[in-house]
């Protein structure tokens, strides 16, 4: 199991077409601080349909979007 499960769960439970986290909020909903690792792990949000827009680090925030259906 990824150490990011709890946030793709979280993201899927959401829903939303773009949803914008804070590493504050990020980290309240892993248990641990945003990390270099993040840039490895993102890939494996791909296969449940959503994938990482942006990541401020400025604004400390991530921007996640749905993928669009390719049907």
């Amino acid at each position: 199991m990824s150490k990011y499960h709890s946030l793709w769960d979280y993201i899927l439970l959401k829903n939303q077409e773009s949803l914008t986290l804070t590493f504050f909020e990020i980290h309240t909903i892993t248990g641990f601080e945003l990390d270099h690792s993040f840039l490895s792990y993102k890939k494996e949000l791909l296969q449940y349909g959503f994938c990482v827009s942006k990541i401020s680090m400025k604004e400390k925030k991530v921007i996640f979007n749905k993928l669009k259906d390719t049907d």
